[in-house]
């Protein structure tokens, strides 16, 4: 659902991956320089609605930092992939230039793959006539992108600006002859003021344009258009120590528009308009930090109806959720640190958790919100041990969320136009769970070999029904060997998932299954150049695999395992 928020250097990318699971968030990894995910009381500076924490994807298309001298020069990189589970074909370049008083961006890719491997034959109708494979039908891809971008430099400021476009092509798996065709456009704006020497030490201007569309075809004629327009500003800054505490102060705005046009259209034309007042702060201590953080927002839902279809009627709703949190890290011992987090936070509903009443063939269910819904509210509470000896650590977290009225779309047992009917419904749930990782260094002489261990376990809860709560992750565990020496390195890797049996009346089981992955990479030296070569095989065993979180495994039971056996090949040259 809307509990995680997915960001693109801190501000909205618009696109339908919240409104449905099938649709991926338009931000390639590619153009990523690092990927941030944030929990605790630091979250609220993006959203109360990321319950979850805040996935943050970095990118270098609006320059941060000065990258040459005043004599100019050119830096960039290349990339070049191709994998055998999918036919997959990846060509990447990045290149940026300049002085020290600004740098110029660009970036491309563009990668082509054809259907999933995967170690169990499945029927496919998409050419007309019944046939067999070892592979996902309809599960082809086509993406490219592009993005320019800049910054000018001054003594105490920074102003920025890109733009982007990505494209993709797609078939949806749950429907043999339904592809998807996706454009995403984005334009950022980026200003920086830092220096100052009163109460108010720096000033950020974040702004960003966003329109998003696809159409799905079936047999390639067009049929249902959805679109997403959001724009979304937000200014922060950051004051003077007052008090011992250190932190930032800010407002927010965002306003999204959506329509979906044809037969397939599950939910009306939409607005929502929120605004917010955020804080985090810090106060360090010779025993460790505590922080805080609030936000206040006003929220507005609007449905527009529709304008062919009558089922859709205009209505309006506001809400005004506020959200809290407390954080705290004790170094209890020179190699020790422990931490808690508690935080309130409100959600306000999604249009399509209100709205939504019609098919929506991509996920092969029949949709129905409920326009009476209020605001989600929980409680959230982690605690954890963290050490750090060296190379060797240990991290435990446990974590328990409590919702008054958990908004969770779930299968009535009702069939509707031949699909099967979910409705968003609002339940009072608990989420208890475990969290651990360790890595031990197990050699270290001339060569390094680590052993890493990691596992995670949920239980999810309606605690009014008293049973589990729909497409929950089973427990899993993980272990990998990592090895490196000089400019080689090789990983394997384990991760096994238990069977997920627990979940409400007419939720198909999941079994067990185990992943195995093994890479090996080398970092060549070419002058002032350097590449990277790697290789990976991902699911070594050809293990036959099914997630237990997807709805396709529900609505369109065996039709969509996890990929068969890959192996991939790629160089990265950085220069």
């Amino acid at each position: 659902g809307d509990r995680v928020r997915v960001l693109q250097n801190s501000g909205v990318s618009a696109d339908a991956s919240g409104v449905s699971a099938d649709h991926a968030v338009p931000a390639d990894p590619i153009a990523a320089e690092r990927i941030e995910v944030l929990r605790g009381p630091a979250t609220l500076l993006y959203g109360g609605s990321a319950v979850g924490g805040v996935v943050n994807v970095i990118d270098n298309r609006i320059p941060r930092e000065r990258q040459f001298d005043a004599a100019g020069g050119v830096g960039g990189r290349m990339q070049l992939e191709a994998a055998s589970g999918n036919a997959e074909r990846t060509a990447a370049a990045l290149l940026e230039t300049g002085t020290d008083r600004f740098t110029l961006h660009v970036d491309g890719f563009h990668r082509q793959s054809g259907d999933v491997g995967v170690p169990v034959e499945l029927p496919c109708s998409a050419s007309g006539a019944v046939t067999s494979a070892r592979a996902i039908c309809n599960s082809a891809a086509q993406s490219r992108g592009v993005a320019v971008g800049g910054a000018v430099f001054g003594e105490s400021t920074r102003l920025g600006a890109s733009v982007s476009s990505y494209h993709s092509d797609y078939g949806t798996v749950a429907e043999d002859s339904v592809t998807i065709g996706m454009r995403s456009e984005r334009a950022a704006l980026e200003w920086d003021w830092q220096g100052g020497s009163g109460w108010v030490r720096s000033l950020q201007l974040r702004a960003s344009q966003s329109d998003y569309a696809h159409t799905e075809f079936d047999t390639g004629v067009p049929g249902t258009t959805f679109r997403t327009q959001a724009r979304d500003a937000r200014l922060q800054l950051r004051h003077a120590p007052w008090g011992g505490w250190e932190g930032a102060l800010g407002v927010q705005h965002e306003a999204t528009q959506f329509s979906a046009d044809g037969d397939e259209a599950f939910a009306p034309y939409s607005r929502t308009a929120q605004s917010a007042l955020f804080a985090f702060e810090e106060l360090p201590r010779s025993w460790g930090r505590l922080s805080a953080g609030a936000r206040w927002e006003s929220v507005q839902v609007d449905s527009d109806g529709h304008p062919s279809l009558a089922r859709f009627a205009p209505a309006s709703h506001r809400f005004a959720p506020l959200s809290a949190a407390l954080g705290a890290q004790w170094n209890a011992a020179p190699q020790w640190q422990l931490s808690a987090n508690l935080a309130y936070s409100e959600r306000a509903p999604k249009d399509y958790e209100l709205y939504a009443n019609g098919a929506h063939v991509a996920t092969h269910a029949y949709e129905v919100g409920d326009p009476a819904l209020a605001v989600e509210k929980s409680v959230n509470l982690d605690v954890g041990a963290h050490w750090k000896a060296g190379a060797h650590t240990f991290s435990l977290t446990a974590f328990s969320n409590r919702f008054d009225n958990y908004l969770s779309q779930e299968a009535s047992g009702a069939v509707v136009d031949g699909l099967p009917e979910y409705r968003v419904q609002a339940v009072p749930a608990r989420f208890t769970g475990l969290e651990a990782s360790v890595r031990l260094r197990v050699l270290n002489a001339g060569q390094t070999l680590d052993l890493e261990l990691r596992g995670d376990t949920v239980r999810a809860t309606n605690t009014a029904a008293d049973r589990a709560l729909p497409r929950i992750a089973p427990t899993r565990l993980g272990a990998s060997l990592v090895w490196a020496q000089g400019s080689w390195g090789a990983r394997l890797d384990a991760n096994h998932a238990t069977a997920q049996r627990d979940g409400p009346q007419g939720q198909l089981p999941v079994d067990a299954y185990t992943l195995v992955q093994a890479s090996v990479n080398y970092r060549q030296s070419l002058g002032s150049s350097t590449a990277l070569w790697y290789a990976r095989l991902d699911n070594a065993t050809d293990a036959l695999a099914y997630s237990a979180t997807s709805i396709l495994t529900q609505t369109a039971p065996g039709k969509a395992p996890l990929p068969g056996r890959s192996l991939k090949l790629g160089v990265q040259l950085v220069f």
